[in-house]
């Protein structure tokens, strides 16, 4: 268990949310393996100092993020129509080309560093991943095997131009030891070059109850307030912010040295004066009050649900093998005959239990034989996609349900 601040090294004070023993969300298993399976505590706290939000295990990343991880970006369609118009965007408002390097750290299978190189901007991503980075490799994304940090940083910046660009996207939450990841950014970003930071608000974590984004993986649950300290220690500040609607609503943050050019613009204004409001910038807001009892309201809805299906006799089939899925079962101590089975495009999942639940996962071709009376989409924010694409459901009577903030059928 950690005790103190990942970041400032301050006393963690009581629980935010305490969602039991879980196991790591995205660590599938090969069936007869069940038993090796392991569970740790999974407890999140706010740290007053410097209102980082946190995970207190201390599960080591090397044991997260292994090569046999399954999180391929590209199986999600929208996600790589998200990363399309980035590249779109970020070419045109700072006019990268040929002579330009965009870095992206945790660049996965190349979903995002794919639209760079297509439009000749020389492109290096740096994945700890090995089978999501040979992936990237195979579509001729340089890549980097290795997590990032400073030591990592100053081995890339002897071998590559430093960036005029770098990209995070939803792993900030993911590193243990965020002030050294941060200060690798410094290290090979170029004079008035920009990073963009992407990642899921605390204020929609808590504000629309989304604790299944809680898990292993994510050490850290972010706010502007917080990283705003994390980033001023690094030498580096926040120049703009972008609400995005991604991931059940995200910011992207504008980042630069200290001394460089890039003026504040509105978009940092605005998002400042929110959590303000929300009381985010204070360790005694009322953000940060009373968020279990909302959270055990949304487990007693969905098993209030799945109570009422098995009294009427009807089948319940899942969608979408995420990590925020499996924390969600796993909360609700689902298992394997509660859901039939949960169908998912990626390959690599698959053939495999979910984690802890054991609930088999499935091809989506597979749902047309079983018929399921309702199909639980386990990553909401993809719910408009998944509807779209599996609308033969209707057919046979099925019907969509979603169960974050509460449990509710789709129209």
């Amino acid at each position: 268990m950690v005790t103190s601040c990942r970041f400032c090294g301050h006393a963690l004070g009581a629980p935010f949310i305490d969602l039991g023993h879980q196991p790591l969300a995205n660590a599938y298993v090969v069936p007869g393996t069940e038993a090796a399976e392991r569970t740790f505590p999974l407890v999140v706290r706010t740290c007053s100092a410097c209102l980082l939000v946190q995970a207190d295990h201390s599960v080591p990343a090397d044991q997260i993020f292994t090569t046999d991880y399954a999180y391929f970006s590209s199986y999600a369609t929208s996600w790589v129509a998200h990363a399309e118009r980035y590249a779109a965007a970020m070419t045109a408002r700072f006019n990268l080309g040929q002579a330009s390097q965009v870095v992206e750290v945790a660049s996965n299978d190349g979903y995002l560093l794919q639209h760079f190189a297509r439009a000749s901007v020389p492109v290096l991503g740096v994945e700890p991943t090995r089978r999501t980075a040979e992936a990237a490799i195979a579509k001729g994304i340089s890549t980097e095997i290795a997590f990032f940090g400073q030591e990592t940083a100053a081995r890339l910046a002897d071998v590559y131009p430093r960036a005029d660009l770098m990209v995070a996207n939803n792993v900030l939450a993911h590193v243990p030891d965020i002030a050294d990841f941060v200060q690798g950014f410094a290290v090979l970003l170029n004079a008035e070059g920009v990073a963009t930071f992407e990642f899921p608000h605390l204020l929609n974590l808590i504000e629309h109850v989304q604790f299944d984004t809680i898990y292993h993986e994510h050490y850290s649950y972010l706010s502007l307030a917080a990283l705003e300290k994390i980033f001023a220690h690094a030498g580096l500040r926040v120049f703009d912010v972008e609400q995005l609607p991604t991931h059940g609503g995200s910011l992207r943050l504008f980042v630069c040295h200290t001394a460089a050019a890039h003026g504040a613009c509105d978009g940092l204004h605005n998002v400042r004066a929110l959590e303000h409001a929300r009381g985010l910038d204070r360790a005694d807001g009322a953000a940060y009050l009373g968020f279990p009892p909302r959270v055990a309201a949304a487990r007693r809805s969905f098993c209030d649900f799945l109570a009422g299906a098995k009294a009427e006799q009807k089948t319940v089939a899942g969608y979408g093998a995420a990590a925020k899925g499996n924390t969600f079962l796993n909360y609700c101590g689902v298992h394997a005959p509660d859901l039939l089975v949960v169908a998912d495009a990626s390959h690599a999942k698959q053939g495999r239990l979910l984690p802890g639940s054991h609930i088999p996962v499935v091809a989506p071709n597979a749902l047309s034989d079983l018929k399921p009376d309702y199909i639980v989409i386990l990553p909401w924010n993809l719910a408009p996609e998944i509807t779209r694409t599996m609308q033969h459901v209707r057919e046979w009577g099925g019907q969509f349900v979603i169960a974050i903030p509460e449990t509710q059928l789709l129209p």
